[in-house]
């Protein structure tokens, strides 16, 4: 149970809401009549008897009812704000359950570089970035992605020849890789000589020199060499990404790997009322100080809070895209390469058990079926050192995995944390990377679900869209934007409507230990809701579906086409 999580340090849930101010929403209602009633459509409950019934009614800040007309007439009063939903859809509010919040605020500010067809069209866009700036100034991007442009990695030469001595640093979509230009290298003194760091590739030419694309650990040679930033910018971002995430049906996020500043400007922003959503947070998480979280406490959500910081994020080993999965045999398309261990094994299961022991929840990042594997051995002992405590163990993204760490997952009772957009984003590479034998335990929704596993759905925004339904659409249907490949790629491996919904709602509550007052439309659960211009249907019209309202906490704070 909730309850039997360890916290030790911590603040009463009471006292620590009442100290940031973060719990909020509709203010306390003046009678016993709902505040907002909203009847004549299709609302989807989560409730396994009840599933759908046609109204909902808030009072303040929770449910007070869910039912037919008549019922929501039993509780209507003259103060009653009614809505008319038309057969419109209504889920309880969209969770993302892995995604960078902050990040997106930062690549707000950076150019742009999704979907670009080639490395001439990056370097064009990171010039057009450079018009009007002075001399010397960085130059930030992201979105890169080298696959579609032959597979080969862009170089430092091209950014060197239209920019000259500039710093550039463009990151790569994922996130895993960075492409600098010679400038960057120089102030980093990344030279020939120097060696690749654990967990970490300088990607080089045939004569060793780098070529300006760094990989997972390697990046942070570079790291801290841009000018610093305040938190007057990190509140910014925020408030940047917050407006981009209600206005399409988000009413909370699980944000991974922050840190300590910028859980500090969540932190403020909460207390001052200036969260439209709801932020369960995970610290980035380094392997060799997870001791030093026993001295510290996390923060935690009551169910109605707008901040929380329950967990530590850890890496396992790196990205597909880039090659730095971990993987138990060599690359189907790069013979001779494994991948990398961002953390090397011995160390994560050192991790996991000092994180564990002090209270913290673990989500570690495993992609290959290596890195997936070692991550459960090391969730493995951290539960039997733990007897009796429900630790909620997540692995973030599980992408690829064999048939025995599938039901592995499930016995454990370990979260697998999915982005089923980078199924659909990833199809068109990833069984060149894998082979026709992995790629069946590749993003196999449907497989961990048979298995009994339990599967928290996100985004990992700003590497994929911020936009949930397309990740609902992914998971339904595993074609792209355009339909293809017909009928599906692996398509026993898809999800139903109720069962993607689910994901994006009630399984991250659950995730984020806050089952008890969020994920279900039931009396005395907190009102976070979503509204749609339209009956939701497991087809290509999700992804022409608007939402009309986000309601957190009973309040509107985004309605489709208000001032």
């Amino acid at each position: 149970m909730v309850g039997a999580v360890i916290r030790p340090a911590a603040l009463s849930t009471v006292l620590l809401a009442a100290a940031l101010g973060c719990g909020r929403g509709a203010p306390p209602p003046t009678s016993d009549r709902a505040t907002l009633v909203l009847v004549g459509g299709e609302v989807v409950t989560n409730l396994p008897d009840q599933p759908r019934v046609e109204a909902v009614a808030v009072r303040g800040s929770r449910i007070l009812a869910i039912g037919d007309a008549a019922a929501m007439a039993a509780v209507t009063g003259p103060d009653t704000r009614v809505i008319d939903l038309g057969g419109r859809t209504v889920t309880v509010g969209l969770t993302d359950g892995h995604c960078h919040l902050y990040g997106l605020g930062v690549a707000e500010e950076q150019v742009n570089l999704r979907g670009l067809p080639s490395e001439q069209a990056a370097v064009a866009a990171a010039v057009a970035a450079a018009a009007g700036r002075a001399p010397g100034e960085w130059i930030e991007g992201r979105g890169w992605d080298q696959n579609p442009w032959g597979g080969a990695f862009p170089t430092r030469a091209s950014l060197d020849a239209a920019l000259g001595d500039r710093p550039v640093a463009l990151r790569r979509v994922d996130g895993h890789a960075v492409w600098v230009s010679s400038a960057v290298l120089r102030l980093a003194k990344i030279t020939k000589a120097t060696p690749d760091p654990a967990g970490g590739k300088i990607i080089r030419d045939a004569s060793g020199e780098p070529t300006g694309v760094l990989i997972d650990q390697a990046m942070m040679l570079v790291d801290g060499l841009a000018p610093p930033i305040d938190d007057a910018v990190r509140a910014r971002r925020i408030r940047a990404a917050a407006a981009r995430a209600i206005a399409v049906g988000l009413t909370g996020v699980h944000e991974m790997g922050i840190d300590d500043a910028t859980a500090a400007v969540y932190q403020d922003l909460a207390k001052r009322g200036e969260l439209p959503l709801r932020v369960t947070a995970y610290l980035e998480g380094d392997p060799a100080k997870a001791a030093a979280l026993a001295e510290r406490a996390v923060i935690p959500d009551d169910g109605d809070d707008y901040f929380a910081l329950i967990g530590v994020k850890y890496f396992a080993d790196g990205a597909l895209g880039s090659r730095g999965a971990a993987l138990h045999a060599d690359y189907s398309d790069d013979p001779g390469n494994r991948g990398l261990w961002v953390t090397e094994p011995a160390a994560l299961t050192r991790a996991v058990a000092a994180a564990s022991a002090a209270g913290w929840q673990v989500a570690t990042h495993a992609i290959g079926d290596a890195g997936v594997g070692a991550t459960l051995d090391a969730y493995a002992a951290a539960i039997a050192a733990n007897p009796g405590q429900e630790l909620r163990l997540r692995v973030e993204h599980a992408q690829v995995m064999t048939a025995a760490d599938i039901a592995r997952l499930a016995q454990l009772g370990v979260i697998a944390s999915m982005q089923p957009t980078h199924a659909t984003s990833d199809m068109p590479w990833a069984e060149a990377r894998l082979g026709p034998e992995r790629i069946v335990g590749a993003y196999a929704w449907r497989s961990i679900a048979k298995a009994g596993g339990f599967i928290v759905a996100g985004s990992d925004f700003p590497v994929e869209d911020v936009a949930p339904l397309g990740g609902v659409f992914a998971a339904v249907t595993r074609t792209d934007a355009k339909g293809q490949p017909a009928g599906g790629w692996y398509p026993d491996q898809r999800l139903t409507l109720d069962e993607a919904l689910g994901a994006f709602t009630a399984a991250p509550a659950r995730a984020g230990f806050v089952e008890d007052h969020r994920g279900r439309m039931a009396p005395g659960m907190v009102a976070d809701l979503t509204v749609y211009d339209r009956r939701l249907t497991a087809d290509a019209s999700l992804l022409a579906t608007e939402v009309d309202l986000t309601i957190v906490g009973g309040e509107i704070v985004y309605e489709r086409g208000a001032k």
